[in-house]
């Protein structure tokens, strides 16, 4: 008995040691707004917005991001893109690492556009200033890849609509510029996505059980209801086209468990690519807040029962996830 009870003691004392590794949120408690999260070669990279210039952080490890240094990786001077930097996000392409973030003038928003750093090959080598990528005004690129379409940029911008739109334009062979026309794929024509002001923004990539989607952020983000919606593409017609997109009746991902405004969200794998994960900003504050008081969460995607993507809710700060699956 007394072995059994001496086995029992020394296995609780092993999962105590081996949940070490084990986080809770946030990941970011303040300047988390915009997050973008990649894993590639033993590291988590984490960028977010930070208004001022490009940063990025790394670390082996989830848990290690909290407390991650964080690199200056471009900053100017340049007074059309000095300032009101947002939603930076790291993407890889043919042995090349490059980063789309927005950025504009100090003196107010108007001039908010869509730009370009090389890098090289690892997301934590040196970036040099590449290009401009929109002329119209636009924000939080994103990057959407079809085996027979090929590479879009993603971006919430007005193309002629009265309000923010998802936006899609062919990308360069180069990757550092666009070309053709710019399509429209998703309007706030719905009452969820028009909580305060009629916004779609933030949009981000999801391919998930063969499938791919766009989960993006709708209605305003100063508003409690800001929330995440999803669209669903059709899988043979040109994905330009606004109806190859099926849009969800709803808001898939919202407030809860004291997490308000939940949006602009990214996703990546886990090292062993099993599992998807969601990286997602949230506000402590009731009535939502779209300033730096945004803190930047991850939790594990789940799957619904005919195989799409289940977002949950906002898990409580309590909840406590191991590592991502190796």
């Amino acid at each position: 008995m007394q072995l059994v009870q001496l086995f029992t003691s020394l296995w609780g004392m092993f999962c105590l040691l081996g949940s070490a590794a084990a986080w809770t949120n946030p990941i970011r408690s303040s300047g988390g707004s915009d997050p973008f999260v990649v894993y590639t070669g033993g590291y988590y990279y984490l960028m977010t917005t930070t208004w001022t210039d490009v940063e990025m952080a790394r670390s082996t490890t989830v848990a290690g991001l909290k407390t991650a240094a964080k690199k200056v990786v471009y900053s100017t001077s340049t007074a059309t893109r000095c300032c009101n930097v947002w939603a930076p996000e790291v993407h890889y392409f043919d042995g090349t690492w490059y980063i789309y973030y927005t950025a504009g003038r100090s003196a107010d928003l108007d001039g908010q556009n869509v730009h370009v750093l090389k890098g090289g090959a690892t997301p934590w080598d040196t970036y040099t200033y590449a290009a401009q990528l929109t002329t119209a005004w636009s924000i939080d690129a994103s990057i959407l890849r079809f085996n027979n379409y090929g590479n879009y940029l993603m971006t919430s911008c007005f193309n002629g609509n009265t309000y923010q739109s998802i936006c899609l334009q062919k990308l360069g062979s180069n990757y550092v510029s666009v070309t053709g026309p710019i399509y429209t794929i998703s309007q706030p024509t719905q009452s969820w996505e028009k909580v305060s002001h009629p916004v779609n923004e933030g949009p981000a990539a999801l391919y998930f059980g063969g499938k791919t989607y766009i989960a993006y952020s709708a209605s305003y983000c100063w508003s409690a209801s800001y929330c995440l919606g999803l669209l669903t593409w059709d899988g043979s017609t040109n994905p330009t086209s606004a109806s190859a997109w099926t849009k969800s009746n709803g808001c898939v991902f919202s407030s809860a468990n004291g997490n308000y405004g939940t949006g602009h969200n990214g996703f990546f794998q886990s090292p062993d690519g099993s599992q998807t994960w969601i990286v997602y900003h949230a506000t402590s504050n009731s009535a939502g807040a779209c300033d730096d008081s945004r803190y930047t969460n991850i939790q594990l995607l789940g799957a619904h029962s005919n195989g799409t993507p289940n977002f949950g809710s906002p898990v409580d700060f309590s909840h406590a996830y191991s590592e991502p699956s190796s």
